[in-house]
């Protein structure tokens, strides 16, 4: 049931953002746009529109913030893969974006992939009260900046040239930027939407968020290029402290089971209504991918 409710919630999604891009202008930037939003399990936006089914909004009302916090994470994605970045050349299995036009198209579609995030926020269809979309705007805007994803990635490329390895604590900390800030809008945003408190599901991404930087961090060691769709053992190569570096392989699974334990504890508020939001927490750390 989970893996078919996330398929489709991933079509929808996928085909909102399509909906949307078919109005912008036939030039290779809307081109790599589309490129980079499309595949994906789309976990986040899976999040969100679950998120909102707990407080009674219909799926269709949650579609935008879904799709918003898609194109930040592609954005995100496209710029992260960039030569001055991590310099990756695959990325779900397909060439990168600078790799299949060029870095200057690369630049420009991640630029334009976030500023759609705030133009689908500020859309009356995400929510009828203006307020409620200048939440969701400032809330993501503080999640995806120098507060939050930006920060994490900051620190991340400090911490390649650093004259000594991150302390378990710096790296938890890096992760809560660069990998559990957008995740932890993602399950708020439902919250958001219905003008509810927001403190179980922060609760459940901060556990989360961690739980799938370390089973990315397993995949590294693990998982095969062709199956992840991207390079493995980067981090390895490049003698980056890791939460399998710092905890050992053993010790790191033992990490993300227990917090995957409090993500799901942390749902017991919801009863049954969001066993497909503990299903997602299992999942996260079962990926291969």
């Amino acid at each position: 049931m989970f893996r078919d409710r996330l398929d489709m919630i991933a079509d929808q999604v996928g085909a909102h953002l399509d909906g949307v891009l078919a109005g912008y202008p036939d030039q290779p930037v809307v081109h790599a746009m589309r490129y980079a939003v499309s595949g994906g399990k789309r976990l986040r936006a899976f999040l969100v529109v679950e998120g909102a089914a707990l407080y009674g909004v219909h799926p269709a009302r949650a579609l935008n913030a879904a799709a918003a916090i898609e194109a930040v994470h592609a954005y995100s994605l496209v710029h992260d893969d960039l030569p001055c970045m991590d310099d990756d050349d695959l990325r779900r299995g397909l060439p990168t974006v600078h790799v299949k036009w060029d870095q200057a198209t690369a630049v420009l579609a991640g630029d334009a992939l976030q500023t759609l995030a705030f133009d689908l926020l500020s859309d009356p269809a995400t929510h009828a009260d203006a307020d409620v979309r200048v939440d969701l705007i400032g809330s993501l805007a503080r999640a995806s900046g120098a507060r939050g994803m930006v920060y994490g990635q900051a620190l991340d490329i400090a911490a390649e040239s650093a004259d000594r390895p991150l302390t378990l604590n710096e790296i938890t900390a890096l992760q809560a930027g660069k990998t559990g800030a957008l995740i932890a809008w993602s399950a708020e945003a439902g919250a958001r939407l219905a003008r509810a408190d927001i403190a179980p599901m922060t609760r459940y991404a901060a556990a989360l968020g961690l739980a799938f930087q370390i089973a990315d961090d397993i995949l590294d060691i693990e998982g095969d290029a062709a199956e992840v769709g991207k390079a493995v053992g980067k981090d390895a190569a490049a003698g980056k402290a890791t939460f399998v570096t710092l905890l050992g392989l053993t010790g790191a699974k033992a990490r993300a089971r227990d917090l995957i334990d409090e993500a799901i504890g942390a749902l017991e508020p919801y009863g049954a209504g969001a066993d497909t939001l503990r299903d997602a927490a299992r999942f996260v750390i079962s990926r291969r991918s």
